[in-house]
């Protein structure tokens, strides 16, 4: 009996080793995966102040964490809970593998893992999570293997990059930011031993789930940590008291979708086929303050167009003409000397629809195409005191074989005779544009717009009442020079975007001449009088020059406002998705105004700093016409006589 009791002994003693000899002949072991380890990662993309504007991903959303980033508190806790022996056992703690397979064979089953950090790791990596002796058996092989293969400090930080915490967030830097909205390093102990009491149940424990219960765990955590010695009673007392607050965010955390759209069409293609996995860093020229300001701008303006279409409908006017269902806008809003995009907001709600107007939505500016017209003709040698004619004239054209008659008229449905340069496009007068442009000629007009960049002109007199297709992010391009003293900055939203340590692609600001300080200063001065006293009366901020110019195009089918301080150009467009006209009375002034305004009055309260005066070049002319001060230069002299024009042209309607 002695001898069947020892040899039963050794045999169950040699049992485990011939079974692990056995699996290592018969099975292969490729620990690759964990040696070169390369899990998803997660894109995040920046403001330009560094806050987050999203998160993009495949499957798993995850940011690493170096060793170095993670907190030694956090590896005690870790470690407390889960593996306290972790840097004295090779990969398996015999000890406690003992205790598991006695209460194993007295249930019949696996009850007990009695699984180390290095095991865990093993099975989320590299094995299935069936329950098997056999899978069992691979762990073990497994988990020595790695030992061999990789240091504790190795092992540790590809555990706490794997894990699964609950809520969708994978690796503790991911479920540091997600649920606290903190780095690692900002952690309480509260908090990190939430974090680490997640992976024995993460979506039971999930705070965001069961707060109450996370924090149960959590301070089964902290109660271990003191048991063994690792914090003092104070600590232990303090973190048992705390009750952190918990974010339950969307993974993406999208607080710009329009942003995010838009840049998605703009990443280098080398780029994009990684994007989502790739874990790269898109530091973007976007405010978030100040794209949430455009946002509210808009809605303030849409909900006073609605207003006015419900009570004029209510008192019976325009009762045909109230249908505002189809009813949207856009924003753009750019640094002028950079070219870098401040703010884009595609339309109303983008739950909605995320059709992007401000940069997919081609339009007709109306009269906010004006200014590009009058710039040329001072760069031409007129002034702002020269006499223009605001009188009607019939023009005649064939089409298609037939001869047509175009009668252009003023907004007002009137005419002046003989006005200003300056008072014509302060009041957006159609009729003197029209005849300016036919007097410079429709051919030189169309070849100096040239140099804007501006494509598909139309090459009949209709140019002058902006019968082109923009979008607002283009005719924010164009205004650019306004705002940057004749110089045009090609806009753009991605700063540089880095992998890792690797920057892998960096914009610098591109400009291009337009026209010299001087000869942008003389626009300049009159658009700011359109704003103090034309049609852009209602975009007036107190504390900042504005100069801008509105836009209404035929039956209010489209209504702008573009215009500019001295260190921001905005572009604001309403009108209805199905290109039918809005009311009657919603001009560019009346609906794209109040957003206007809205923006800049956050703007100045969000940056105080900012610029708020236009500086007067040193080479201009100071002259008085009409006891009024008014600008000249050396190229746009005064005029020395007067037109002898015919004030008395018959005024066709």
């Amino acid at each position: 009996m002695k001898k069947f009791f020892l040899t039963l002994v050794i045999i169950v003693f040699l049992f485990p080793f011939g079974v692990v000899a056995y699996f290592l002949t018969q099975f292969e072991y490729d620990t690759k995966k964990l040696i070169d380890y390369k899990p998803r990662l997660s894109t995040q993309i920046f403001d330009r102040n560094g806050k987050k504007i999203a998160n993009l991903f495949e499957k798993e959303h995850r940011y690493y964490a170096t060793f170095d980033e993670i907190p030694a508190r956090l590896i005690e806790a870790l470690l407390a809970i889960e593996d306290t022996v972790f840097f004295e056992h090779p990969g398996i703690n015999v000890d406690a593998i003992t205790r598991a397979i006695i209460k194993d064979i007295k249930a019949g089953k696996l009850v007990e893992g009695a699984s180390t950090i290095t095991q865990q790791l093993v099975k989320n990596t590299l094995l299935t999570r069936e329950k098997k002796f056999s899978r069992k058996i691979k762990e073990l092989i497994y988990a020595l293997k790695i030992e061999r293969e990789l240091t504790k400090e190795e092992i540790l930080e590809r555990y706490l990059n794997e894990i699964y915490l609950g809520h969708g967030y994978y690796g503790v830097k991911t479920a540091a930011d997600g649920y606290f909205h903190k780095k690692l390093k900002d952690l309480s102990i509260k908090e990190m031993a939430i974090l680490v009491g997640l992976p024995k149940a993460p979506s039971f424990y999930a705070p965001t789930k069961n707060y109450e219960l996370s924090l149960g765990r959590a301070n089964r955590v902290i109660k271990r940590m003191f048991t063994l010695g690792w914090i003092s009673e104070k600590t232990y007392k303090n973190a048992l008291a705390e009750k952190p607050i918990v974010y339950d965010d969307t993974l993406t955390q999208n607080r710009a979708p329009f942003i995010v759209d838009e840049l998605l069409r703009q990443i280098p293609k080398d780029i994009l086929k990684d994007l989502k996995t790739g874990g790269y860093k898109i530091d973007t020229t976007i405010d978030i303050s100040l794209q949430r300001s455009g946002k509210k701008a808009l809605i303030v303006a849409y909900n006073e167009a609605i207003k006015r279409a419900n009570k004029a409908y209510e008192k019976g006017e325009d009762a045909n003409d109230t249908n505002m269902s189809q009813l949207n806008g856009a924003l753009v809003s750019i640094d002028s000397k950079t070219g870098e995009i401040l703010a884009l907001v595609g339309g109303i709600d983008y739950k909605e629809s995320s059709y992007n107007r401000a940069t997919m939505g081609k339009r007709q500016p109306g009269s906010a195409f004006k200014p590009f017209l009058y710039q040329i003709a001072l760069d031409l040698g007129y002034s702002p005191a020269t006499k223009l004619v605001d009188i009607a004239k019939t023009y005649s054209y064939k089409k298609d074989g037939e001869k047509m008659m175009w009668q252009p008229k003023n907004y007002e449905k009137d005419y002046k005779g003989l006005i200003t340069l300056r008072q014509a496009l302060v009041h957006s007068r159609n009729l003197a544009t029209i005849n300016l442009v036919t007097d410079i000629g429709l051919n030189t007009m169309i070849k100096e717009l040239s140099k804007y960049g501006i494509k598909d002109l139309p090459h009949n007199l209709s140019l002058s009442l902006g019968s082109i297709s923009l979008s607002p992010l283009k005719l924010a391009e164009y205004y650019s020079s306004f705002a940057n003293n004749g110089m045009q900055s090609e806009l753009y939203m991605i700063k540089e975007i880095s992998k890792g340590d690797t920057l892998v692609f960096v914009r610098e600001p591109k400009q291009k001449y337009i026209t010299s300080v001087s000869q942008n200063f003389l626009l300049t001065s009159i658009l700011h009088d359109v704003v103090e006293h034309g049609t852009g009366r209602r975009v007036r901020v107190k504390g900042i020059d504005i100069a801008g110019k509105t836009g209404t195009t035929n039956k209010s089918v489209d209504a702008w406002f573009a215009g500019y301080s001295p260190t921001i150009t905005t572009i604001v467009w309403f009108g209805n998705d199905d290109n039918t006209p809005m009311r009657k009375k919603e001009t560019g002034g009346r609906v794209a105004g109040p957003a206007f305004k809205s923006y800049y009055s956050d703007l100045i309260h969000l940056y105080p700093e900012v610029q708020r005066r236009f500086k007067v070049p040193e080479n201009i002319i100071k002259i008085t016409v009409d006891t009024k001060v008014e600008y000249a230069t050396d190229i746009s002299k005064p005029p020395l006589e007067t037109s002898e024009r015919d004030e008395k042209e018959e005024l066709l309607f």
